[in-house]
């Protein structure tokens, strides 16, 4: 309060009035804020914006040569550390194991999961989940496509 005092006692000596004292104490930076803010909500107005990503097709079929193709993969990645047998090659050092399945999920447009990274544990796991077909259909139109029962009919209403 005491140094407020002796601001505006200093403003009155040097013949500053209120706007002045005004500009002092920020009130020019308020409207600079305010034109800045101005600025982000018309960028932000400009940018088009998507209600709906398009949906993305979860389907999947192994190629044929899945299991050369990720063998190629742990010995370029592991390098002269494999075992005996590249299946029982373990995934517990991180970075090893990201840059495999980076390269897998590039190469084959198929990733895993987050729900299921913690279960590859080893080569062997990787190759049982790429060698898995995925297909991308609901229930109801496996339903739709299944032979049913006569007292069962499935009608879609649009």
């Amino acid at each position: 309060m005491a140094a407020a005092a002796v601001l505006r006692a200093a403003g009155r000596r040097r013949g500053l009035g209120a706007p002045a004292r005004r500009a002092f104490w920020g009130g020019l930076r308020k409207e600079e804020k305010e034109v800045e803010a101005d600025k982000i909500v018309h960028e932000e107005k400009s940018e088009p914006s998507l209600i709906c990503p398009p949906p993305r097709s979860r389907s999947y079929l192994p190629p044929d040569d899945i299991q050369s193709c990720l063998e190629s993969h742990i010995k370029e990645i592991f390098g002269p550390s494999l075992p005996d047998n590249w299946q029982q090659t373990p995934l517990k050092e991180n970075m090893l194991k990201y840059r495999l399945l980076a390269q897998l999920a590039a190469e084959l447009g198929h990733t895993v999961p987050n729900s299921q990274l913690h279960l590859m544990c080893s080569a062997e796991d990787v190759l049982n989940f790429y060698s898995t077909p995925v297909k991308d259909a609901s229930k109801f139109d496996e339903l739709c496509t299944a032979e049913l029962p006569p007292n069962l009919k499935i009608t879609w209403e649009q």
